[in-house]
């Protein structure tokens, strides 16, 4: 199974690993920096070995990489991995940042359903299950996100469950939330952000969430 470098340092921007399975185009690794889409977060852009990841996904909780077919990577063989460092930091920031409204806004309206998500490097969004339009909770849970992020409070991540690698993040006196995501480690290095309703559907509420810089 991978070691995921990513939980341990999520700042790190390469890697030197091992190349454990060759799969034709697909190969894993024996530990990695480079996170594969989960829980709405994209996966990272970058390289292994030099070559192109064309496409990071998990199976169970091993991360198989798609790379071109004339790789020419072997089990056993040293490599280099490395990242598109601001676009992993800007999915960071808006990462937790929409970690931030999920959790205000479903305080605000109890029974509220989230039914989806994206992070992406220029915006997140998350969807909500709602009878009514949602803009007018908005200044609101705006003014208090950036609140918490002007506070610059440290952000806790660590398993709850290492065997089935069940992560949490951890706001003190805030909030702990179960996510498996890359997290910054304050909420003051996010910077502030703007918000903004998607009617997308009747029933369905979508905040999208931009940083301002």
């Amino acid at each position: 199974m991978t070691r995921k470098m990513f939980w341990e340092d999520p700042y790190a921007a390469t890697h030197a690993t091992v190349v454990e399975t060759v799969r034709g185009p697909e190969v894993t690794v024996r530990s990695t920096i480079f996170f594969a889409f989960a829980g709405g977060q994209e996966s990272d852009a970058g390289t292994l070995g030099g070559k192109a990841v064309l496409q990071a996904r998990k199976e169970g909780l091993e991360i198989v990489y798609t790379l071109p077919e004339d790789h020419g990577l072997r089990p056993g063989q040293p490599v280099t991995m490395a990242i598109d460092w601001q676009r992993r930091h800007r999915l960071m920031r808006l990462h937790f940042a929409a970690e931030l409204v999920l959790e205000l806004v479903t305080r605000a309206l109890p029974g509220v359903e989230k039914i989806g998500a994206h992070i992406a490097p220029d915006k997140a969004r998350i969807d909500f299950a709602w009878p009514r339009p949602i803009t007018p909770l908005l200044p609101g849970v705006e003014a208090e996100a950036n609140r918490i992020i002007q506070s610059d409070l440290p952000i806790r991540c660590a398993f709850e469950d290492e065997a089935g690698e069940r992560r949490y993040w951890e706001i003190e006196g805030f909030s702990r939330v179960p996510c498996g995501g890359t997290h910054v480690r304050t909420t003051g290095e996010i910077g502030p952000v703007r918000l903004k309703r998607d009617n997308i559907g009747k029933g369905k509420e979508r905040v999208e969430i931009r940083l301002a810089s």
